[in-house]
């Protein structure tokens, strides 16, 4: 038993989880009424907030009260509405970091979470790819509109957490929009990188390189980096965002290859959704791995601890973990001897 000595047991954390889709149902509906962006633009109060979202008064209060409850909205000294300092940053539309493509990104499988239960008794073998099985240009497109809407602020914090001064060349594996890329080949003159990721991928990858001016610094190469040789003569590599996807001997595999691939003396940060050392939370990194059971892959969530077995067996040195995002993203890395 883990109870402190006197506290009642209750039933308040198994309702909060009962009805937690409650709370995101609201959120999208907040976001499809463009509640925080009417806010930012000076409807204070629920009487206009009703005329600006279409909605009537009693459902804006509705509306206003829960997301005051949840931290999304605030009052101020003078008693009127206000966007809290996150809704203010990412969720005002029309603004640099604006991220409700993110925030939308899983909305569409509300439905298959609730059949869960059939899933998990589905004895079908898992695939490698899961949801990338049958990738189009068009659905890569669609895909990374979301991703790089978060995905520009965890590049932004990896080029400053990451000293890569008098490094030549960043391996981007599985990269995406080049996020991470075009934030190292902007932070330091002198980088350059390779973008890799399946060919639909690396279509829409040079869309985002040539938004960002970083295309004669930055190239992209299609290739399945289970399958296919790695790009050679980099220094440098990355792996982010996409542990869950695969299953411990495909992550091993990858960490292995990279290891081989990297001029002697590069490093290797894979930067994931990954349990604590010990296996248990945060809840954010589980539900990943438990989100590949829709896809029909055999990604599961990884800890710190089998992450940096995973460097280990590579025969990287100097291996190191750390908090990348609180409760999201740790950092794990390594060294490959001279």
């Amino acid at each position: 038993m883990t109870t402190e000595p006197g506290k009642r047991v209750d039933t308040t954390k198994l309702q909060r989880m009962a009805r937690a889709y409650t709370e995101s149902a609201v959120f999208y509906a907040a976001l499809d009424l463009e509640l925080f962006t009417h806010v930012a633009a000076g409807c204070q109060s629920n009487s206009s907030l009703a005329v600006a979202m279409g909605a009537s008064e009693l459902n804006a209060e509705r509306l206003t009260a829960v997301c005051l409850a949840l931290g999304l909205l605030e009052i101020d000294a003078d008693g009127a509405l206000v966007n809290a300092p996150d809704s203010e940053k990412f969720l005002v539309k029309g603004t640099d970091r604006y991220a409700g493509p993110w925030m939308e990104f899983t909305r569409h499988e509300v439905k298959d979470w609730f059949a869960l239960t059939e899933k998990l008794r589905d004895p079908t073998p898992p695939r490698t790819l899961g949801l990338y099985d049958g990738l189009t240009v068009e659905r890569a497109r669609k895909y990374h509109a979301a991703t790089y809407s978060i995905g520009m602020g965890a590049g932004r914090r990896f080029s400053r957490t990451v000293d890569m001064a008098g490094r030549h060349k960043l391996l981007d594996l599985g990269g995406g929009s080049g996020a991470y890329s075009i934030n190292a080949v902007q932070a330091y003159p002198g980088l350059e990188a390779v973008v890799f990721d399946l060919p639909p991928v690396t279509e829409v990858t040079r869309e985002y390189l040539e938004r960002n001016e970083v295309a004669d610094r930055v190239s992209a190469v299609g290739g399945d980096f289970i399958a296919d040789p790695l790009p050679e003569g980099c220094d440098v590599a990355v792996m982010a965002s996409n542990l869950p996807i695969y299953n411990r001997e495909n992550i091993q595999l990858v960490v292995s290859k990279t290891f081989h691939a990297l001029d002697p003396g590069g490093e290797m940060h894979l930067v994931g959704e990954m349990l604590a050392a010990d296996g248990v939370g945060p809840l954010d990194a589980a539900l990943w791995g438990m989100a590949e059971v829709h896809y029909g892959s055999g990604g599961l969530a990884h800890s710190v601890t089998e992450v940096r077995e995973y460097f280990t067996q590579a025969g990287f040195a100097s291996i190191e973990d750390e908090v990348f995002v609180a409760g999201t993203l740790h950092r794990v890395s390594g060294h490959k001897p001279r």
